[in-house]
């Protein structure tokens, strides 16, 4: 776990675009070798609209970096937030509650909050207007979407108490984990449901991008299953 601490308190910025590329990357050769559904789409056409959403994405979180560590310094050095009542708690603990509230409220309340807002939904449409998805569909927001789940990261980072390492390590993780279960890719049942008691599997997130309610307001997870 000090590793890990170490890694992500120093994490390039390369690392971190190699993190995000290189899922996109993976997933993209693992579904197109073993598909769930098999859509009549031209994959890249498809694939560019969606990329072009991902670099706005970037472009909203790089300009706003700055109030995200700015938040982490001020809540770790003021001693504010969950984390830091559980000073004498193992590493491993303190990371694990860290990763679970910054989920929660970051993702989980922030993707809630947007399908239940109706102006808030008009931007998150553009991620549900999406009639092929596939791994490329994770970071498909609009970028005033992208703003707002800033702003509930902000809101995470300030309950959690999070150092910027654990920031980094949830962000890394959530990069990679949305990719999977938005990934178009066949799972045997059994692991896709081992899977999803910990985690959101791709058969359990398809179910949110059904195009009939009530099934699209369901399963808002981002990472952990848990708050659904």
């Amino acid at each position: 776990m000090d590793a890990i601490q170490a890694y992500f308190s120093t994490i390039p910025s390369s690392h971190r675009a190699l993190i995000l590329a290189g899922g996109i990357a993976f997933f993209w050769v693992w579904e197109s070798a073993f598909p769930l559904f098999r859509f009549e789409y031209r994959k890249w056409p498809h694939a560019l609209v969606n990329l072009f959403f991902t670099a706005t994405t970037i472009v909203v979180n790089f300009v706003l970096a700055f109030l995200l560590l700015d938040a982490s310094a001020w809540v770790t050095g003021a001693g504010i937030g969950v984390l830091s009542w559980m000073g004498g708690a193992p590493l491993w603990l303190q990371a694990l509650v860290g990763l679970l509230l910054l989920d929660l409220v970051g993702a989980w309340l922030a993707h809630f909050v947007e399908h239940k807002t109706p102006v808030l939904w008009r931007l998150h449409l553009i991620h549900h207007s999406d009639t092929h998805i596939d791994t490329t569909t994770a970071n498909r927001h609009h970028p005033g979407e992208s703003v707002v789940r800033f702003a509930f990261t902000l809101l995470a980072v300030v309950v959690a108490g999070a150092p910027m390492w654990l920031v980094f390590l949830y962000q890394s993780l959530s990069v990679v984990l949305s990719q999977f279960n938005h990934a178009n890719i066949a799972l045997p049942a059994w692991l896709d449901r081992a899977l999803a008691w910990v985690v959101v599997s791709p058969d359990m997130h398809k179910v949110h991008h059904h195009y009939v309610l009530p099934y699209t307001d369901s399963n808002y997870g981002n990472v952990f299953s848990v708050w659904d």
